[in-house]
């Protein structure tokens, strides 16, 4: 018989969400102002077609952005990025295994891309494929070791195949890379999930 852990989050961390690429790899991503909210994209040579969609995604203008990583991919521009971010699109729209395709797509280009093994792993989560899901959770691990949503992504996916140990154990490390503000949920299903053992 099942025995259904009570979780309640008072803080809850994301868990189960699609990671964007946020910014070109290597350049310099400092949290900046967005002056121009709601303006028109205007090229002017100085972002990138990868740049210009990303611009264009985070505005939720979703069917110009999903063109503009299209472009990227063609012209190879940031392939990988655009790649895991029109997985993104694709998830968002419910089409999974086209979610699914452009993600390996991604790691075709880049097999060490944390944010495409990440999304991947939450959308195998999603969809109920919690071996895959592991997988891809502890690839990103080795890849991002200080990602901690993905420390607490799989504690639960450990959890729910009733791998209680190594649950408590990845949930451990997660509260090691989270201000104390946020250990009272995972506090609470750490001592659940040693009731268990």
């Amino acid at each position: 018989m099942a025995k259904i852990i009570q979780f309640t989050a008072n803080h809850p961390p994301e868990k189960f969400g699609l990671q964007r690429v946020s910014a070109r790899k290597g350049k310099d991503d400092k949290a900046q102002l967005n002056l121009f909210a709601g303006g028109k994209v205007v090229r002017l040579n100085q972002l990138s077609l990868f740049e210009e969609a990303l611009l264009l995604d985070e505005q939720g203008e979703r069917a110009a952005a999903r063109q503009r990583y299209l472009k990227a991919i063609t012209e190879g521009d940031c392939i990988a990025d655009a790649y895991c971010n029109l997985g993104i699109l694709e998830s968002q729209d419910g089409n999974y295994a086209k979610a699914i395709d452009c993600l390996t797509l991604s790691l075709k280009h880049d097999p060490r891309h944390h944010e495409a093994h990440y999304n991947l792993a939450n959308l195998y989560a999603e969809m109920g494929n919690l071996a895959l899901a592991r997988l891809h959770y502890e690839i990103s691990i080795n890849i991002e070791p200080q990602f901690s949503n993905c420390y607490f992504n799989l504690g639960i996916t450990l959890a729910m195949i009733r791998e209680f140990a190594q649950a408590t154990e990845v949930l451990s490390k997660y509260k090691e890379l989270t201000p104390a503000e946020d250990h009272s949920s995972v506090d609470e299903l750490i001592v659940k999930l040693g009731e268990m053992k």
